[in-house]
C-alpha cells in the first residue's frame, strides 16, 4: 500500500493541538495528525486511551477544549452531512424492524428511497423482509444494522466505534469486506476496535493511542505490537 505524500495530496482531515477536558480529566492531550481520503484507519489502545473521545470529536459530538479539527475544509459540525457515525451502543429503535429503523433515520436525512434502505440492509448481510423488531435481533445483527444506518447518507467519512463488538468471526470478516469496498469508493474510514486482528492486512494504518495522545502510527499490526 503506497503512502500518500502530503506534498502532492492534501489531507481530508487535519487535527492540531486537540485537547479535551472532562472536568479535571484530560481525555485528549494535544493530538495533532493528518489523514487522507480513501484509507482505513484502525484506532487502537487500552480503555481510557482517548479513542472514543477522538472519534466523537471528529463526529462533532464532543467539542474540543482547545485545538482545531478540519474535515473537508470545515469544522465537523459544518460538514456533518458528509459524516457517518456508528456509536458503540447501537442506538436503534428496538420496537421497530430493521427496515423501519432505516426508513425513520432516512427521513432525518431527507432520504425516502426504499431501494437505498434495502440495498444497505443487504450490504450488511441482513434481509429487508425481516419483520421482527430489532429488540429480538442478536447483538451481532444489531451491530450490522447500526452500520447500515451510518451509511444511509452515503458519507465521505465513516466513523465506527467498536463495530465488531459481539460479532462472530464470519460476520466480522464480512463487515471488513464491506469496509474494503467502501474504501475503493474513496471513503475515509476510522475504526475504533479491540479486535484489531480483523483489520490486519486490510487497514492502511494502525493508530495507537495512550493517555489521550497518538503515540505510534504503523502500517502493520505487528509493527505496533513490537513498538509497545
Amino acid at each position: 500500500m503506497a503512502a500518500n505524500s502530503s506534498a502532492q495530496i492534501a489531507p481530508i482531515i487535519s487535527i492540531a493541538g486537540l485537547i479535551k477536558h472532562f472536568g479535571r480529566f484530560a481525555a485528549l492531550r494535544g493530538v495533532a495528525a493528518e489523514f487522507f481520503a480513501g484509507k482505513i484507519y484502525a484506532i487502537l489502545g487500552d480503555n481510557g486511551a482517548g479513542k472514543t473521545t477522538l472519534l466523537r470529536s471528529l463526529a462533532g459530538l464532543a467539542q474540543p477544549t482547545r485545538g482545531t479539527i478540519k474535515i473537508l475544509g470545515g469544522t465537523p459540525r459544518q460538514v456533518c452531512a458528509e459524516l457517518g457515525y456508528m456509536a458503540h451502543p447501537t442506538l436503534l429503535y428496538e420496537e421497530m424492524s430493521g427496515m423501519e429503523n432505516l426508513r425513520y433515520f432516512g427521513k432525518l436525512y431527507g432520504i425516502t428511497d426504499e431501494k437505498r434502505c434495502e440495498e444497505l440492509i443487504r450490504a450488511v448481510k441482513l434481509e429487508p423482509t425481516l419483520t421482527r423488531p430489532v429488540g429480538q435481533y442478536s447483538q451481532g445483527m444489531r451491530q450490522r444494522m447500526s452500520l447500515a444506518r451510518a451509511l444511509l447518507n452515503n458519507p465521505k467519512v465513516l466513523l465506527l466505534d467498536e463495530p465488531f463488538s459481539n460479532v462472530d468471526m464470519r460476520s466480522g470478516r464480512e463487515m471488513v469486506e464491506l469496509l474494503t469496498r467502501l474504501r475503493t469508493e474513496g471513503k475515509t474510514i476510522f475504526v475504533v476496535t479491540h479486535q484489531a486482528s480483523l483489520l490486519d492486512g486490510t487497514a492502511d494504518e494502525f493508530i495507537w493511542m495512550d493517555s489521550g495522545q497518538i503515540v505510534t502510527r504503523t502500517r502493520t499490526l505487528a509493527e505496533g505490537i513490537t513498538n509497545e
